[in-house]
């Protein structure tokens, strides 16, 4: 009997969850890393919050669309300096919705190389599917009644899980470096007997570096970001030029799937602007689906004088 499922998703999330990767990529992860890395929260000495919607593969049946809403603090806990942080990120692709809310705390220790970040995160995952499906006639002319496959949910199904990371992140005026891991509890995703998946574990690696220009007002910034679930992994090159520590863009190779252009501006007491663009150079390409990226965030420096411009750590 030949299935014939209305989105394809079905098989990647129920079938083949433990060989995909699972978790939303960001054009602009250099500005959200707290996403990936509880270890980066409050490093940079303020209050953060960023709003970030992606839109990927635009313009295709049931194409992702993911925001989030992320916030980082420094504090003093238990009698030492550390960072909490909050993420909430909601990833809808096809009948699939995903829905991550978690807590982040870190521990900071300055070391001879920078300020460490020795972080955790607790919270829930919660993944949900509602597919619509038919089972066309056989060669027999015999037709199946939808809900005779038990392997196959039937209507609207969901389920939440504990989820749990882990992270490093070092920083200086001149440079980071994060390694972490996300869900690294495993979770199982039950929808029935014969329908089962897993938050498979992510690793990753990153790190950047701010290199003078021979002029004072131009700064380059270039960065990487490696992914990895064991299974298949995925690397970003990224390089942005800054202006005048405000006013800032550059270019993005995610290795044999885009290419992004980024552009971004901050004004006045810590407030941001980004957008950015992917070019698919896989075989979707095709297709002509790109995808768009585009956040605001704001930096409050709780020392200085909130009606004085704001010099952002992230722009030194």
């Amino acid at each position: 009997m030949k299935k014939i499922f209305s989105f394809l998703y079905l098989l990647l999330i129920v079938n083949l969850a433990a060989f995909s990767q699972q978790d939303p990529q960001f054009t602009n992860n250099m500005h959200y890393k707290l996403g990936v890395n509880p270890g980066y929260a409050g490093t940079e000495g303020t209050i953060n919050g960023i709003i970030l919607n992606r839109y990927q593969w635009s313009g295709g049946e049931g194409a992702p669309v993911t925001m989030v809403f992320s916030a980082d603090a420094a504090i003093d806990a238990f009698g030492a300096p550390g960072g909490i942080g909050l993420n909430i990120v909601s990833d809808n692709l096809g009948f699939a919705k995903n829905t991550q809310v978690n807590l982040n705390y870190a521990y900071h220790k300055t070391v001879g190389l920078g300020k460490l970040g020795i972080g955790a995160s607790f919270g829930v995952y919660s993944q949900s599917i509602n597919g619509e499906w038919e089972v066309p006639e056989d060669d027999l002319g015999i037709y199946t009644q939808p809900g005779s496959d038990p392997a196959i949910p039937q209507g609207e199904a969901s389920q939440v899980a504990l989820d749990m990371g882990i992270g490093l992140y070092l920083s200086s005026n001149k440079y980071f470096a994060g390694a972490s891991v996300t869900h690294i509890n495993q979770a199982n995703l039950k929808y029935s007997d014969l329908a089962t998946a897993y938050l498979a574990r992510h690793y990753y690696l990153t790190g950047g570096y701010n290199i003078k220009m021979s002029d004072p007002l131009f700064e380059l910034r270039p960065s990487f970001l490696f992914k990895t679930d064991l299974a298949e992994w995925q690397m970003e090159l990224n390089t942005n030029i800054v202006y005048n520590d405000r006013f800032w863009g550059g270019l993005t190779y995610r290795v044999q799937d885009a290419v992004a252009l980024l552009m971004g501006m901050e004004m006045v007491n810590g407030l941001r602007f980004g957008y950015s663009f992917d070019l698919t150079i896989s075989k979707l390409a095709s297709y002509g689906y790109g995808s768009h990226e585009i956040f605001v965030s704001y930096s409050l420096n709780l020392e200085k004088n909130r009606n004085q411009k704001y010099k952002s750590i992230r722009f030194l």
